[in-house]
């Protein structure tokens, strides 16, 4: 029977044609830094972490279907699993997405504030979970280990929440990734950034901090931000929405500090890389 064989040079020719083609689409999903993307998903919260193994986290899912999206940009198509998901606490804008999340999404673990969710937006995200996903309630002190030295630390709540009000009762975490942190407060309004000051200080030092409420007058309290001595700031929010989020006295208290801002309005998602030592930013 006649065989026909390629020759070796097409073989080498095509083999190379085809890295040089998927390179591009497979560097940005195969690095060894870690990000943090803060994205854009309208008028809400939704952060995805990526640990250099490409473990991810999910922190909060904005209020509707946007968050698929933005994901679609900052995973690589074929990777259908997240880690962990993390819901502050359940507003809408916060919670509103992650039920869409566990639906196109395997998730191993749901950590969430415990106050009480009257919309039962989260009863929902646990019911159409797998049986094996394990439910967390965050307290104070836990710290999550993510491989790589890439860790996030719990700061609050330190008690139960469950009548408590929903901002009020916000998870905030630190991530921190060698000398790199990032200080993540979801609504938390300053009556919690003060009583932050009080337990821990100076240990509250991040070079990136999310903007408390979408940059409301309620948070980013001057005395929380200065302890904080953030390199940057990101506000996640939608343009033109109805609460008139950043307030000009929040936008005012971090432009007489020259603390460079970025906006998920005006931005879209906007990612930070870091190698523990460094810390770059694209958007």
């Amino acid at each position: 029977m006649y065989k026909q064989y390629i020759p070796l040079g097409v073989i080498l020719i095509l083999s190379t044609a085809l890295y040089f083609i998927w390179l591009p689409i497979l560097s940005p999903f195969t690095q060894t830094a870690a990000t943090i993307a803060f994205l854009d998903v309208g008028q809400g919260d939704a952060i995805l972490i990526t640990s250099p193994s490409g473990k991810q986290i999910l922190i909060d899912g904005g209020k509707d279907s946007a968050v698929l999206r933005a994901l679609g940009s900052a995973m690589p198509f074929w990777d259908r699993t997240i880690d962990m998901v993390v819901a502050t606490h359940p507003d809408r804008d916060h919670v509103g997405g992650l039920v869409h999340i566990v639906d196109r999404y395997d998730v191993a673990t749901i950590l969430y504030s415990g106050v009480s969710d009257d919309d039962n937006v989260l009863q929902t995200v646990e019911q159409r979970m797998k049986d094996t996903h394990t439910v967390l309630t965050a307290r104070r002190g836990q710290i999550f280990d993510m491989g790589d030295g890439l860790y996030i630390e719990v700061l609050f709540p330190d008690r139960e929440v469950v009548n408590m009000e929903s901002n009020t009762g916000s998870i905030v975490l630190r991530v921190v990734y060698g000398e790199q942190s990032f200080l993540l407060t979801g609504d938390a309004p300053q009556s919690i950034e003060k009583y932050l000051i009080q337990l821990d200080g100076t240990a509250l030092d991040s070079e990136v901090l999310k903007a408390g409420h979408h940059g409301s007058k309620t948070s980013s309290a001057a005395d929380f931000v200065g302890i904080v001595s953030p390199e940057y700031v990101v506000f996640s929010r939608g343009c033109e929405n109805r609460y008139g989020h950043p307030h000009k006295q929040v936008e005012d208290l971090f432009s007489q500090w020259s603390i460079p801002t970025f906006d998920t309005c005006t931005e879209g998602t906007i990612t930070f890389t870091t190698d523990g030592r460094t810390l770059e930013v694209e958007y």
